[in-house]
């Protein structure tokens, strides 16, 4: 009876062995089919595509990282990540205010005594980070190229729009919001970012200022011109689009997002009031750093809430009250850029399913949210 039990033992084990390798292979094959076409199509050098499905991971690379050396992507290569950056700034918000350090609807010259009375101190922390502080533009002037030349823009900043009333995407917005987030803990945003908060995610391959040690498995991006290029370094760069990861630690981090019980509790709960709803723009609802949308969404709608309409222009926006609490079946998503690197976040809570894409071209955000949008709906109808 024993020899027989273990033997059944081991047919299951096999078995389930075998499952999880064709899992895997069938995985893999998505992935293939839905990425790999945009190599060619849109000249890229290189990608990684990392997928999470009910904590299972499964990480294909295509391409390399530099066209010089030739040397290939991997799992671990490095990708600047553009506007993905914002999303840890949304947490790392998150993080001071379930500290009880600073609250969402504080201003800014609570903490900067320099900007009191001026216009962007009418709007609250909360506004700031949700872009909707009164018409921040894009991006800081090209004069603007010191932490005083900040200050003094600022200062002299003209509104355009009463808070709260206008969704505008900023740099300056949510990069003065995650300063002053860390001015709340008295720390530098980038050594409190890689200190700090990275770790608490686990995240060893996660830089704002990436060391010496680590440039060899560095990616060069590539412009429009095909010349190699990286980012350059400005105001504010840190909390709005500095920060540098591979895909291994991508989906770490996208799975304790799917799965913020596994932190801390300051940190989980930073993690939950990133992904709250704060104000409503079209389809998308805007919460620290991620932007969210009821699931299952058509792709036309995604494509719509990830355009140059909503990044480049003013739309109306309404704060929500109370704020959304993460509930029910909602995507998650994120896009970043550089002049050289193109990045892709979304996730599925509910269906506990993510997807990370980093390429060193920043490619259309159409071709990126297209095909991530092809292999979410795959695996959600399993």
């Amino acid at each position: 009876m024993r020899s027989l039990m273990a033997g059944l033992a081991g047919l299951l084990s096999l078995f389930a062995f075998s499952s999880a390798q064709a899992a895997d292979a069938e995985l893999r094959n998505l992935i293939d089919r839905a990425f790999k076409p945009l190599l060619q199509a849109h000249d890229m050098p290189g990608m990684a595509v990392a997928v999470t499905v009910e904590g299972r991971t499964e990480i294909v690379t295509f391409g390399v990282a530099a066209r010089d050396t030739k040397k290939p992507v991997t799992p671990d290569t490095l990708f600047e990540l553009g506007s993905v950056s914002k999303t840890f700034t949304g947490i790392l918000g998150g993080y001071t205010v379930a500290q009880g350090r600073m609250s969402l609807n504080d201003h800014p010259g609570q903490y900067l005594p320099a900007l009191r009375g001026s216009a962007v101190d009418r709007a609250t922390l909360l506004q700031l980070g949700t872009y909707t502080a009164g018409g921040l533009p894009l991006q800081f002037p090209n004069e603007v190229t010191s932490y005083e030349r900040m200050i003094d823009w600022f200062q002299h900043w003209s509104s355009s729009a009463a808070p709260g009333t206008q969704r505008r995407y900023s740099n300056p917005s949510i990069g003065l919001f995650g300063h002053v987030a860390a001015a709340s803990l008295g720390r530098d945003f980038a050594a409190l970012a890689e200190r700090e908060l990275f770790p608490q995610f686990g995240l060893r391959s996660t830089f704002v200022r990436v060391p010496p040690s680590e440039m060899p498995r560095t990616a060069w991006g590539y412009s429009r011109t095909n010349q190699p290029v990286r980012v350059n370094p400005g105001p504010l760069d840190a909390e709005a689009y500095g920060v540098k990861s591979s895909a291994a630690d991508m989906i770490r981090f996208v799975q304790l997002n799917l799965r913020p019980a596994q932190l801390e509790p300051p940190m989980r709960r930073a993690v939950e009031l990133s992904q709250t709803g704060y104000a409503k723009i079209g389809d998308m609802t805007q919460g620290l750093g991620w932007e969210q949308y009821a699931w299952p969404i058509k792709l036309d709608q995604l494509l719509a809430g990830n355009s140059e309409q909503m990044s480049q222009q003013s739309n109306a926006a309404t704060m929500l009250s109370p704020p959304q609490v993460p509930s029910g079946s909602r995507l998650y998503n994120k896009t970043g850029a550089t002049n050289g690197f193109g990045a892709y976040v979304t996730f599925l809570p509910e269906r506990n399913i993510g997807l990370v894409m980093l390429a060193n071209r920043n490619l259309p955000i159409l071709a990126r949210v297209t095909a991530a949008h092809s292999v979410l709906e795959q695996l959600a109808r399993h």
